[in-house]
This record gives C-alpha cells, structure tokens and sequence, in this order.
C-alpha cells in the first residue's frame, strides 16, 4: 500500500512538471503553424507530434548514455528562440527548408558540444549566478502577458477576469508554500493550476469544443510534412538559434545543479548538449522542432523541493502518451493561459531568486557589482525593448535581441576584462 502510494505521489508531481511546460511548449507549434497557413487537421497533427517529442527529447536527457543525458531534473521543449526564424524559413523557402536546418543545427550542436562544454572555465559563480538571475527574470514578462491574455494584439488582452485568474492562481501557489507541508506544498503549483481552472470554469472562461473535436489516437510520423532540404543561409539562422539556446541551456543546468547540490564537469555538460543536439535530429526528421531545456521546470524542483528524477520520468512518460492521444492532451490545453500565467509569474521568480542566492556568496567589490549591474541591466533591457535592433540584419536581430545571451556575453566578457579567468576563490566570499 505504502508503495502504492508513493508511485501516485510520484505521479502527480510528474504531471506537475508536464502542467508547467505544456503552455509554452504548444505555443511554438501554434505560432509556426499559424505562419506557415497549417489547416485544423495539420495543426492538430504538429501540437501532438510536438508533444510526443517533448517526452521523447525529456528521456534523452534525463537517462545518462556514455554520450547522452545530463541526468538532472530537466525538462525539454522548443524554446521560443526558434519562433522567428523557423517562421521566416517556413515562409520564405518553404517547410522542407526548415526542417533541413532543424537537423543541420542538431547535427551542429551534437559535434561541438565537447568544445562548447570547455568554456566552463568562463563560467564562474559571478556569471552563472547573473545568468540564473537572468533565466527567471526575462521570463516575467512571459508570465505577465499569459496572465493578461496570451495574446497582447487582442482586444480583451488585460480583461479583468484574465486578471483575477492569474493573480488567484499566483496566490493559491504562494498561500499553500506558506501554511501547508509535505506532499500538499510539494504539488503546489499542481493544485494552484487546478483550483485556478475550476473557478475559470465557473466563471465561464473554459470551452470544451476542442476536446470533443480531437482526434482518440496518432502515432508521429517521419516526414510528415517535407522531406527535409538544406540551403546555407537557413541553415546558418538555425545554428545562430541554436548557439543562443545552448548559452540558455548553460544557466538551466547550473540552475539545476545548484539547486540539487550536484557539481557538473565538462563531460555532463557535453553530454546534455549532445542530448539536445540529438532530439533536434529527431525533430527535424519528424517534422517538428529543436528541443531545449525548459527554465520554468527549475521553479517546479526549487518550489516542490523533490530533486529525484523519477517525478521527470513520469512527466516524459506522460508527454509521450498525450501525444498519441490528442483527445487527451486536449484536456490538459483546456487549462486557461492566464492561469498559467499566474502560475509562471511565481516560478520564473523563483528561478531569478535562486540567481540571487547564488550571487549572496560572491563578494560584492566593485567589479564584481559591475559585472551584475550591466550584464542584467542589459539582458533585461533587450527583453523590455526587442525592436531596438530592427534596422540590424536579421541574423544579427536573432543574436542581440535576446537577452539571456545579451545579458551571459556581458557577463563572460566583464568577467574576463575585470577578474580574468581563475577567479573562482578570488570573487566568493572567504
């Protein structure tokens, strides 16, 4: 019986790992989708093919291979990095293009993850923490326009109901952390994302046609859409997409690390590239899209304080099931974005403070304050006002309007400039 319930307990903290990513991760097959001109039944195709491969890319990373996986608590989905870009190849070329230069990119990340892992050295406490700090905080923004709406075009984007959604379900997560133990706090956010959808039920905000009218089962298949075709200027958008989302990657695994008290070594570091790299092969191949880790996830392990990898296997496992079964996974979209929102306003936060804990133990001379002043500055900047480089190349425009990578090249390059490379002992605390 005890084991019984431990498996169940296991279960629903895996499921709360999936409700945590499911919003962003739909979000990128919609919005390409959408831009490619994709039919109901395309689109229905590429939410759910998308959704198996999020569990299949989660598994690759999380089962350590003498090549693959870093074996942290992590999540993978398509980052929002790649939008842009796949969009304007998808218009312009075509889909069989894009898919070329998802697997060419892939191809790219899994051969020089050995040499992009050797740049740990350039990555001391001064500039992982930033970069932590960074990982949460651009991402409020995020939060903040689910829980107006999604949408902030919309005419009813900030409706007050939207409103009221996000913040009761920011409120729920925060009051059960505070005055409840155990299990209950451990699944938090879970039941805040619950609760929130009920009332947003009662309240009306919640359909069901798109359940009903999903398809009961799909198996993804390889070329779906296109064979793939290659060309050198998509393929070069997509490895500039790439190299910003590994820089990503970077801060979420020592996020992650930091978090469950696991030091990483360049062969961790190069294996979860290599595992990156491989589910973007796979992607590419299967029609769907380049697979990164997923910051808000790093909220889920802080808030929950369970560290295992089992509740991620479970969550992989269940990705992998929804998305055959389109029908089912139409439930979980059933979710309102605002909701979600409300939910990721607390988790990017706790991303950010974890940033913050990690640059406590670094001592705050002068240049060191620098370093933390203009590398966020900077990144938060960019995030705040992304057109300002508008009238830049657009492959420049993929570089510089991203703040996280904005934000870490200051901060690798003060860091260098100001405290060299063996600064470890010189920059903590004694």
């Amino acid at each position: 019986m005890a084991k019984q319930q431990a498996v169940i307990k296991t279960a629903i903290l895996g499921l709360q790992h999936l409700l945590a990513m499911y919003s962003g991760d739909i979000l990128v097959p919609l919005l390409v989708g959408g831009a490619l001109g994709f039919n109901a039944k395309q689109m229905t195709y590429l939410i759910s093919a998308d959704i198996f491969m999020c569990g299949i890319a989660t598994l690759l990373q999380i089962k350590r291979t003498p090549w693959t996986g870093i074996g942290l608590p992590v999540v993978l989905g398509c980052a929002v990095e790649y939008v842009a870009p796949l969009q304007h190849i998808g218009k312009t070329l075509g889909p069989g293009y894009m898919y070329g230069g998802i697997i060419a990119a892939g191809i790219f990340i899994f051969l020089i993850s050995g040499i992009f892992a050797k740049l740990r050295r350039f990555f001391p406490t001064i500039v992982t923490g930033s970069l932590i700090t960074l990982v949460g905080f651009t991402l409020i923004p995020v939060a903040f326009q689910n829980i107006g709406g999604g949408d902030n075009s919309a005419k009813n984007f900030g409706d007050p109901t939207n409103l009221f959604l996000g913040l009761i379900t920011a409120l729920i997560i925060i009051c059960l952390n505070i005055w409840t133990h155990g299990f209950i706090q451990q699944i938090a956010v879970l039941l805040g994302i619950i609760i929130g959808t009920i009332i947003a039920v009662i309240l009306g905000q919640v359909g069901f046609a798109s359940v009903s009218a999903a398809q009961w089962f799909q198996i993804p298949r390889l070329f779906y859409f296109s064979a793939p075709h290659f060309e050198w200027s998509s393929i070069a958008t997509m490895i500039l997409a790439a190299l910003t989302c590994m820089i990503e990657s970077t801060g979420v695994y020592y996020a992650l690390s930091e978090v469950v008290h696991e030091d990483l070594n360049e062969r961790d570091l190069a294996d979860g590239y290599r595992s990156e790299g491989l589910a973007a092969i796979l992607g590419g191949l299967f029609n769907t899209f380049p697979y990164s880790t997923f910051s808000q996830n790093v909220g889920i392990v802080q808030l929950s304080g369970i560290k295992t990898l089992n509740p991620v296997y479970y969550s992989a496992v269940f990705l992998i099931i929804l998305g055959m079964i389109p029908k089912v996974g139409a439930i979980a979209n059933l979710i309102p974005t605002s909701v979600l929102g409300g939910a990721m306003l607390v988790m990017f936060g706790m991303v950010g403070a974890q940033g913050i804990k990690m640059l406590a133990n670094i001592e705050m001379n002068t240049r060191n304050l620098l370093i933390i002043a203009v590398s966020v500055g900077l990144g938060l900047g960019v995030t705040a006002q992304p057109h300002l480089f508008q009238f830049l190349p657009a492959s420049v425009q993929t570089i510089l309007s991203n703040g996280m990578v904005i934000g870490s090249m200051t901060a690798v390059i003060m860091n260098l400039l100001l405290n060299g490379v063996n600064n470890n002992k010189n920059s903590s605390k004694s």
